[in-house]
């Protein structure tokens, strides 16, 4: 009989304690992450992100993270967004605009965070910067274009010709190849465009930018950005200075840009992944949009190669950095 006691008592502490593991685990949190594709800055966003969720606080004890890349590919997000359909996930964290666009449809029941998106409301991901109205928010990497240009024009008053190097299927790239043609249009700049859809269409196309043009710009685009290295090469090789849309590219290669630390982005969105996994209204969280204290990125490598002599206004800027 005590023998018998012994065993049932022992099966009740069992149960009691796997019924504990089980309550711990269904305590933590459950984040989903997509990531469009790698390169650079979408690689530091990640990284970043990462770092920061830990300072925050999350470990292996209270976060779950199921972490997805699309490879580049709309096809394979969404595929990767229908089985997050499925996971019952406290927060959905996307890294670049396809991304976004392909989970968007999962803020009907979970809080979407976005980061690098360029053009939300364009993007259709939200209405309104201020009051996100679709259960969806996140860091914004607007391209401030104009500035980037207006640094073109310092380092070489005669620039005549800008070509336009992007991917016209990236809805972040369209927005800002459509601001910097207005503001062109503004400086008496000709404007020369050429559009990628892969990779391996980049060589070829910077090549015939590079004909015909005194600069090249390409903005914050995954494709250019994946391909930085035949881009930047080309550019060299024709002596052409190449203006980048995002700090990392210019790391890659690209001569320079004037923006954001895509680590600072990582960074604000952990904070806003934190505020939803806290309870906060994703409507009650703006969307951040980097558009002050911005760097002045150069590639002094490049610019060797270049030949080019940045003038004084430039480098005595105590916004000036060099990679």
């Amino acid at each position: 009989m005590n023998k018998l006691l012994g065993t049932v008592l022992t099966s009740a502490l069992t149960i009691s304690l796997l019924a504990g593991c089980g309550t711990s685990t269904s305590n933590k949190k459950k984040v989903g992450i997509i990531q469009f594709m790698d390169h650079t800055s979408l690689n530091e966003i990640k990284d970043s992100f990462d770092k920061e969720m830990k300072t925050l606080g999350y470990d292996d004890k209270n976060i779950e993270y199921t972490f997805k890349n699309g490879q580049g590919d709309t096809n394979t997000c969404a595929s990767i967004a229908n089985d997050f359909a499925g996971k019952n996930f406290d927060c959905v964290m996307a890294i670049a605009t396809p991304a976004a666009q392909a989970v968007a449809k999962l803020a009907t029941k979970t809080p979407v965070v976005f980061s690098a998106v360029t053009d939300p409301v364009g993007a259709q991901l939200t209405s309104s910067l201020s009051k996100p109205d679709k259960n969806i928010t996140g860091t914004s990497d607007e391209v401030q274009v104009d500035q980037i240009i207006d640094k073109a024009l310092e380092i070489n008053p005669n620039t005549k010709t800008i070509g336009m190097l992007y991917n016209k299927g990236e809805a972040n790239s369209v927005t800002n190849i459509k601001k910097a043609k207005a503001y062109c249009a503004k400086k008496n700049i000709k404007v020369e465009e050429a559009t990628i859809a892969s990779v391996n269409e980049a060589q070829s196309a910077v090549n015939v930018l590079n004909s015909k043009c005194d600069a090249i710009f390409a903005p914050n685009d995954n494709t250019v950005a994946s391909a930085m290295n035949v881009v930047s090469d080309a550019c060299k090789k024709a002596n052409k200075p190449l203006y980048v849309g995002a700090d990392s590219m210019v790391k890659d290669g690209g001569f320079l840009s004037v923006g954001i630390d895509y680590k600072e982005l990582g960074k604000e969105t952990a904070k806003i992944v934190d505020k939803v996994l806290k309870g906060n209204k994703v409507e009650n969280i703006p969307v951040k949009v980097f558009k002050t204290n911005l760097k002045i990125y150069v590639n002094t490598t490049t610019k060797d190669k270049l030949g080019i002599k940045l003038p004084e206004s430039i480098t005595s800027d105590s916004k000036y950095t060099e990679i």
